[in-house]
């Protein structure tokens, strides 16, 4: 069965964007790679054919991939997100209770998440600890290395 594919209004056109180079610019790109190798002669020991070949086999599977997250897609409506508790879409700043550090994550689906760009998937330990809880609470993360960290929401936004 299917995983539901959550996307915010950003991350769908991300997709679309992706999808439209890979259908056009990509397919020119290997097309025009396994022409090149069919050039150097026998197919049947040519290594650079084989390898375009490989990649448009991998590029094929790529944008039906593409097409059927787009296809399946939820896309998060702006309008019905609300400020009162954490969930797909906000933008929520913590405060870490041991150091007091201070950071501001949006939390999205699991399709779109980034942690380079502060973007944590719903699915994720911490965005996991998040959905559903309120401004002002603490939350408890379980960390890899050594005791659980503890997080004051301190703020809810609407992160799209």
């Amino acid at each position: 069965m299917p995983k539901d594919v959550i996307l915010t209004p950003d991350g769908f056109k991300r997709l679309e964007k992706d999808l439209e180079t890979m259908r056009v610019d990509r397919r020119r790109e290997v097309a025009e790679r396994i022409k090149e190798a069919r050039e150097f002669g026998d197919i049947s020991e040519n290594s650079e054919y084989d390898d375009a070949k490989n990649e448009q086999a991998m590029l094929e599977a790529r944008i039906a991939q593409l097409e059927e997250r787009l296809r399946d897609a939820q896309v998060i409506d702006k309008k019905k997100i609300s400020k009162d508790s954490v969930q797909i879409g906000c933008a929520v700043h913590l405060k870490d209770e041991k150091t007091g550090k201070t950071q501001k994550f949006t939390i999205v689906g699991s399709a779109e998440a980034n942690p380079a760009e502060m973007m944590l998937s719903n699915e994720s330990p911490v965005g996991r600890a998040l959905i559903g809880r309120k401004r002002n609470e603490v939350v408890s993360v379980p960390v890899p290395k050594g005791a659980a960290r503890k997080l004051k929401i301190t703020k809810i936004d609407v992160g799209l």
